[in-house]
Order: C-alpha cells, then sequence, then structure tokens
C-alpha cells in the first residue's frame, strides 16, 4: 500500500512549531527589520527542520509580479556576455528576484522572436545584451514590460534604458599606449559594423591622425587577420595591431605563432573585452577592459527601478580601463 505523501509544511506550521504568529514568521523569511536576531535565527532554525521553503512566486503574483526577469543575449559563446549576465544575476540574487535567458544564436531575426516568448511569460521586465534588435523593436517590447539594454544601439530607443561602455576612451587608451612604445605604423583590425565596433574604429583613426599618423583598418574576418600578418616585417608593414575584441587579437596571437612571427618582438598586439582567454594566452594578451559585471549589475538596478515605476530613460556609460599585459613592448 503506497503512503501518501505529505503536504508540504506552511507558513502557517512553522508559525505553530515556533510558537510565533505568521506575520513574525513572514517578516523574518524576507529579512525584513523589526525581528531580533535571536528570534530570526530560531524561526529559520524551525523552518528547516519542518522542510519550509519560502514561494517567492507565489509573493509576487499576489502583488501582481512574477518575480521573474528575462535575459536575453546574442552569443552564449562569447564570454562578454557570460560576464554581463552574471553581474545581472549577482544583483537579482541579492534582491530576490529570479531569471531566465533567452540566447539569438548570432541572428536577429532569432533574438526577436526570443524577446517576444521572454515577453509572453509574464516576465516582470527584460534585459536586452546585445545590439542587434533595432530601436523599433526594442520600444515595441517597453510597451509591454520595462526593458534595459546593455550595448551600444546605432539609434537610441525612445522607451528603453541603455548601459554601455565607452568605446572612444578604450580605443584612444589602447592606441595611445602603443604610440607610447614608440610604434608608427599601428593597424586596427575592426570587428564589425555595429555601432561599438564602428565607434572604436572612428576612435582609433583619430588618435592616429592626431598623432600625424596614417590609420590602417583591416577587416576582422579570418583573411583580415592573414592580411595583417602579410604586411608584418614589411618596410611599410604594421608593427602593432590594436584588435577590435579579444577573438581577434587571441586569433592573431595564434596565426602568429604558426608563422613564427615574435610577439611583441615582431608585432604588438592589442585586444578589447578582456575576457579569460586573452590572460591564459602566451604571451599574455593587453587588452582593454570592460566593465562586464558593472554593466550587468547597472542594467538590473535601471531595470528594478523601472519595474517600480521609474519612467525616467536612463543612458548610462561606464568607463573601459587598459590592461597591460606582455602582448605589447616597445618598437623595434
Amino acid at each position: 500500500m503506497t503512503t501518501p505523501a505529505r503536504p508540504a509544511p506552511t507558513i502557517v506550521d512553522v508559525a505553530r512549531a515556533a510558537g510565533v504568529s505568521k506575520s513574525l514568521v513572514s517578516l523574518a523569511i524576507r529579512g525584513d527589520a523589526g525581528v531580533s536576531e535571536a528570534t530570526r535565527t530560531r524561526i529559520l532554525d524551525v523552518a528547516s527542520e519542518l522542510g519550509y521553503h519560502s514561494n517567492a512566486l507565489a509573493r509576487g503574483l499576489a502583488r501582481g509580479r512574477t518575480q521573474v526577469v528575462g535575459l536575453l543575449v546574442s552569443d552564449l559563446a562569447n564570454p562578454y556576455f557570460a560576464d554581463v549576465v552574471d553581474g545581472i544575476e549577482a544583483d537579482a540574487e541579492a534582491t530576490g528576484l529570479g531569471t531566465i535567458i533567452g540566447h539569438g544564436r548570432g541572428s536577429a531575426d532569432v533574438l526577436a522572436r526570443r524577446l517576444d516568448e521572454i515577453l509572453d511569460l509574464g516576465v516582470d521586465g527584460v534585459i536586452v545584451i546585445s545590439a542587434m534588435l533595432d530601436a523599433d523593436t526594442l520600444d515595441r517590447a517597453a510597451a509591454r514590460r520595462p526593458v534595459v539594454m546593455v550595448g551600444r544601439p546605432f539609434a537610441p530607443p525612445r522607451r528603453v534604458s541603455v548601459v554601455r561602455n565607452n568605446d572612444e576612451h578604450g580605443a584612444e587608451a589602447a592606441v595611445s599606449h602603443l604610440l607610447g612604445l614608440g610604434h608608427l605604423r599601428i593597424a586596427h583590425v575592426a570587428s564589425s559594423r555595429r555601432a561599438a565596433a564602428t565607434a572604436r574604429r572612428a576612435s582609433f583613426e583619430r588618435t592616429m591622425r592626431a598623432a600625424d599618423l596614417a590609420p590602417m583598418v583591416l577587416d576582422g574576418s579570418d583573411d583580415g587577420v592573414a592580411r595583417l600578418l602579410d604586411l608584418v616585417g614589411r618596410p611599410e608593414g604594421p608593427t602593432a595591431c590594436f584588435a577590435g575584441n579579444d577573438r581577434i587579437a587571441t586569433a592573431v596571437l595564434a596565426d602568429a605563432l604558426e608563422r613564427a612571427l615574435e610577439v611583441p618582438g615582431d608585432l604588438s598586439v592589442v585586444g578589447y573585452d578582456n575576457a579569460e582567454v586573452g590572460r591564459l594566452m602566451r604571451p599574455a594578451l593587453t587588452t582593454v577592459e570592460q566593465p562586464r559585471e558593472a554593466m550587468g549589475r547597472e542594467a538590473m538596478r535601471l531595470l528594478r527601478a523601472r519595474i517600480d515605476g521609474d519612467r525616467e530613460v536612463a543612458e548610462v556609460t561606464l568607463e573601459p580601463r587598459l590592461i597591460v599585459r606582455a602582448s605589447t613592448g616597445p618598437a623595434s
């Protein structure tokens, strides 16, 4: 004969076992003020013994919320997105919110579909960690639920707060570092045609021209990396490279090794992002660090404010920093 399953303990069971009121149990579990530390500890111990688990979703639904926010990323293979998500989830956990993730697989169409699917789940808000969606798509989503974007849009949406990195300052820091090492022939390997990459390229060109030097720009495809390395060692070839992101920079390092080119002896290399793989390369990669986790935490802060009724649309720009490692050295 099968023994009937015992019903899950309720907050009433905890209150009865602890000899306190239901409201006091609720205050203790939420961590609110008004409960002494000794009483809180006793209530939590009793709850643990009974196997009671607070149902945050049920509490949220009672207030018309799910206590869940959606995260939308365009490329899970890129460590940049994982770091931003870490910052978001750290803030969400600390404030009692759950998260669900949608993956756009590098496609704007898939990303738009995932956005609609997440909204259909009734989440309290969405953070879009991508610059692939256009302003109209983001604004339509924001008409349904609060939306915050992490990235740099070409055209700023009207209803969506934006958190981005100062790409101009990051590129300027990278090029100024190479100029300070005596490099006069610096190539930029562009990462894409998106707004952030375009801003980095424009800043590279401005900084070079301000130093009365001719900027050299190559496409960031595999052929572009090959063309860059083909030029190394020639009389007018580059002695240094500023890559649009760390994925390109590490490809340059790996291909240079295959060609028996020395880094930084034959070519100094600077990346952008401060991805973990760059630190593990040999030589370790000099790079510009985007404050990715801080961007995630700031996005979560803005989203919580919008969920709580703040109608202000904000744009927050965080500053990157140059991290100097072994892949850059004096011009020979």
